[in-house]
């Protein structure tokens, strides 16, 4: 094992059994860059208090940029990422690299690294999400006409356009995008905390703008800033902003796994309703006929993984005293598994749907269910002064006298329809049974 960034109280070595237990590198290298960044920005403060010469921050601001844009692989010999950084740190400044952790503790290190990589990766799943809903519009464009019925309880309801359907979808990811954005601009970057109780050196300089520095280590965020910690002890035992990013990780994955669920349905024989291209699935080991829409299986079955994740994050900090707790360490494995197991399903997802196909005569075909056109009778006794309530009812029988007897409404004679109300007309009510009329009827909805 590596040096590490403490020690000088202890006689004895680690136990190996405690080591291995205990260690984080394996997971938390993926957090070097955004370590680097805050390491840049410390140096800076380090300098603004009198801590640092400005030729020793030029030097160590160089050197950690090094790091930060070379290749970084963990190395299993150290503990942490920390530990690495540092010691790669001194293997290029030497003794200087030993004043970087001047008013400085893992504690408030770690937490505004993991601050920067959540606002990094809730601003990649912003803007994919948008690249997704891109998609699903252009879509909904490409077949404006088409009317499908639509369906609560899996049964059929109405009559509904495409278009709007592929809306819900869209805008359910509008909303989601909105609480990731939110999400992003609560985190706040402070520094000072120190271990718990802050340190020496006054609030003043921990104001940095961090873009240029970000910029350099391509880490893709703008009008970042640190700031002074207004509570040194909240600040290194909260993560409550690990929360919330599991948190809407876990929403966007709803919407994802709802929308797989409508493709995997629509695309099956008894539908027929779209074709999934073939880039987007998989096939059988044993029946050479299948296609299996194996990604949107995924997708669906990712978000409960998603849920996990967030749960199991909060079951691990619900009991825990302040402030820094070690248990804190077991925010990041799910917490990097749910951004990048929602952002490769984003990515997924946006090719699928640029490629779907809709068979609209078979969508069609199904439009002939009169069951579709109840509720417009209803509203057509309505429109004649029949209670709504009233209408209901005689609809419900109309519809069970045709089940049972096999016979259309619309085929229906006048002297037929008389037995459940006189306001029906023939001529009529046979226009009814046409699902543009049906959708171009409803006029609550908003279309652009």
């Amino acid at each position: 094992m590596s040096k590490k960034l403490w020690g000088g109280r202890f006689s004895k070595k680690t136990d190996p059994l405690v080591e291995e237990f205990t260690k984080s590198i394996h997971y938390d290298y993926k957090l070097a860059k955004y370590d680097i960044l805050g390491s840049i920005v410390h140096v800076e403060v380090l300098g603004k208090a009198g801590y640092l010469k400005p030729q020793e921050v030029s030097k160590m601001q160089a050197a950690l940029l090094k790091i930060g844009n070379g290749k970084f692989s963990p190395d299993m010999a150290h503990e942490d990422v920390h530990s690495q950084i540092q010691d790669s740190l001194e293997k290029q400044v030497g003794d200087l690299a030993l004043k970087l952790h001047t008013a400085r503790s893992r504690n408030d290190q770690v937490v505004f690294a993991t601050k920067v990589y959540c606002k990094d990766n809730l601003a990649k799943v912003a803007v994919l999400g948008e690249s997704v809903i891109d998609a699903l519009k252009s879509l909904a464009k490409a077949n404006s006409d088409i009317i499908m019925p639509g369906f609560t309880h899996m049964q059929h309801a109405q009559p509904v356009y495409l278009k709007d359907c592929l809306g819900a979808y869209a805008m359910m990811l509008e909303a989601g995008i909105d609480k990731v954005k939110i999400a992003a601009s609560d985190i706040k970057l402070t520094m000072g905390a120190g271990a718990v109780a802050g340190t020496p050196i006054e609030a003043k300089h921990y104001n940095v703008s961090m873009d240029k520095y970000a910029k350099k280590l391509k880490v893709g965020l703008t009008g970042l800033k640190s700031e002074p910690t207004k509570n040194s002890i909240y600040t290194v035992s909260d993560r409550g902003f690990v929360a919330e990013s599991l948190n809407v990780t876990a929403i966007m994955a709803t919407h994802l796994s709802r929308f797989a669920e409508d493709l995997i349905i629509w695309s099956t024989k008894e539908f027929d309703f779209v074709d999934i291209d073939e880039a987007f699935c998989t096939g059988s080991s044993l029946m050479p006929q299948k296609k299996n829409a194996d990604a949107l299986e995924m997708i669906r079955g990712c978000a409960g993984r998603l849920y996990g994740n967030r749960i199991g994050f909060l079951a691990v900090i619900k009991g825990l005293p302040l402030s820094y707790n070690r248990d804190m360490q077991l925010d990041k494995e799910p917490l990097f598994d749910s951004f990048e197991t929602l952002i490769k399903e984003l990515k997924v997802l946006k090719g699928l749907v640029k490629t779907l196909k809709f068979n609209k005569d078979k969508i069609e075909s199904q439009l002939d269910d009169e069951s579709l056109y109840a509720t417009d009778l209803v509203y057509y006794l309505v429109d004649k002064g029949v209670a709504f309530k009233t209408a209901h009812a005689i609809v419900g029988e109309l519809v069970k006298y045709s089940i049972d007897n096999g016979i259309e409404i619309k085929s229906m004679t006048p002297h037929e329809l008389s037995r459940f109300s006189d306001r029906f007309k023939n001529d009529e009510i046979i226009r009814l049974f046409d699902p543009k009329v049906s959708v171009e009827s409803k006029r609550s909805i908003k279309r652009g």
